[in-house]
């Protein structure tokens, strides 16, 4: 794979990129970078993709954006973007996990298919986070709204216990390592924090971005690990009726979290077979 840059809503991103052929965007969450899709990337391109995982927003080697916007709508702006100057068009697919699945569920009508994976869409996940062990689960979304937020999460050993938590019996020592040079600065870990801080209201919107809506009509393949200890998977049971027509979800047995490093075999085949079937 290569690292390779380009300038989109005036950030300059960085991103992995192998293959040819129509894109496909593989967007990460938190706290991961682009090196999360490293057994997914070269499946695609086996398949005749040119596979991008760009690292987000305040991930470096990206910029850190100079409007600190974080907000969904800017999300969404950055894919959109990403998707012209990639050289996307009408064949392109879109895979997003965790944070990376957020735009995915506002833009997806701009790519041919899409897959998310272990964050529902925003009304069956706030539905699912008022349950009482759900929120235990998610207190790390809380704290990153205080002023502790950046010295709690560069804590030795923070960001492993997230990983630990959430994708049970998983060695993530690659993962975090690759971690600690994308948001091991100050800089950059507030700016991933800032994520939540935006989603939370914490931070007020930039109302530099259009509210982008939601997508209609291009059918998203939604996936959960059964073992996540971060969402519930019951949250499973109610991403259904709130993705376009001829969507599917499905649990992914034994695997947590990361789902998509967990059990690649797996996710990988669901991945593809569900890109293929989508006309």
């Amino acid at each position: 794979m290569e690292i390779r840059t380009v300038h989109a809503n005036g950030v300059e991103f960085s991103y992995l990129t192998v293959g040819d052929g129509p894109l496909a965007l593989c967007l990460h969450g938190f706290p991961d970078t682009a090196h999360t899709w490293r057994h997914l990337l070269p499946e695609l391109a086996g398949r005749g993709y040119r596979a991008v995982a760009p690292f987000t927003r305040g991930y470096a080697p990206t910029e850190i954006p100079a409007d600190a916007a974080y907000e969904g709508a800017a999300l969404a702006a950055d894919v959109l973007a990403l998707h012209e100057e990639l050289g996307g068009d009408e064949r392109a697919v879109l895979v997003g996990h965790d944070w990376g699945a957020f735009p995915a569920y506002a833009v997806a009508d701009r790519f041919r298919a899409a897959v998310t994976m272990a964050v529902p869409p925003p009304a069956a996940l706030l539905a699912g986070l008022m349950d009482y062990d759900q929120l235990k689960r998610s207190f790390y979304v809380f704290l990153f709204q205080t002023p502790l937020a950046e010295s709690a999460a560069a804590t030795p050993g923070f960001l492993d216990r997230l990983w630990q938590d959430w994708s049970p019996g998983y060695d993530a020592s690659d993962d975090l390592a690759f971690v600690r040079r994308s948001i091991g600065e100050p800089a950059n870990l507030a700016a991933a924090i800032g994520y939540y801080r935006a989603m939370m209201g914490t931070t007020p919107p930039s109302g530099r971005y259009p509210d982008p809506g939601r997508a209609e009509s291009t059918p998203i393949l939604y996936l959960h690990g059964d073992l996540d200890g971060c969402l519930a998977p019951d949250v499973v049971k109610q991403a259904l009726p709130h993705l376009p027509p001829g969507s599917r979800a499905e649990l992914v047995p034994g695997a947590g979290h990361f789902l998509h490093l967990e059990r690649p075999d797996v996710v990988n085949r669901l991945v593809l077979d569900w890109l293929a079937a989508v006309p």
